[in-house]
């Protein structure tokens, strides 16, 4: 890899003074720069990683007490690549929904921990209400698109996510 040294006017510029501004010296040697003003940032919304939910049915624990609200977290790469290795993923990939639930939802009811095992005695109903939320809240809604139809023309939108989670 080649370095080169910054010219002295281009090393002063990427210098500045204290406040960020460039200096005097700095506009001075680069012809046409000019010392900007700091932009004032606009006030940036912190992300927002758990959304709560609340199951149509609710999972019934050995106790036979029913936990239907919960939160789930923003899946990262790692809990999407992850199930892949496991063996039950690789005998039956249709079990790659249950183990990235297991991963995401981080809280169900009053259950002390929530991982696969729970979600795949989750009703089925139950299951296919959280893949979708999974879909809602990592797509960020843009797995919708506008279209219209090419003989009534009338516009509608069409769901463009995979079959599956993890799929896209």
């Amino acid at each position: 890899m080649r370095r080169t040294a910054l010219r002295a006017g281009a090393a002063a510029v990427a210098a500045g003074d204290a406040s960020g501004n460039a200096t005097a010296e700095a506009g001075a040697a680069v012809p046409g720069m000019q010392a900007a003003a700091p932009a004032a940032a606009p006030a940036a919304q912190p992300l927002r990683t758990e959304f709560s939910f609340e199951l149509p049915r609710g999972y019934v624990d050995e106790a036979g007490a029913v936990h239907r609200d919960g939160t789930m977290r923003l899946a990262t790469a790692r809990d999407e690549l992850i199930p892949l290795r496991d063996m039950r993923v690789q005998e039956n990939p249709a079990y790659l929904s249950v183990v990235l639930l297991g991963r995401v939802i981080t809280r169900l009811g009053s259950l002390p921990l929530v991982h696969d095992g729970v979600v795949e005695n989750m009703f089925a109903s139950d299951l296919a209400f959280l893949q979708d939320f999974y879909r809602q809240i990592n797509a960020e809604g843009h797995t919708r698109a506008g279209v219209t139809c090419p003989h009534c023309e009338q516009p509608f939108e069409v769901e463009l996510g995979g079959s599956r989670l993890g799929e896209s």
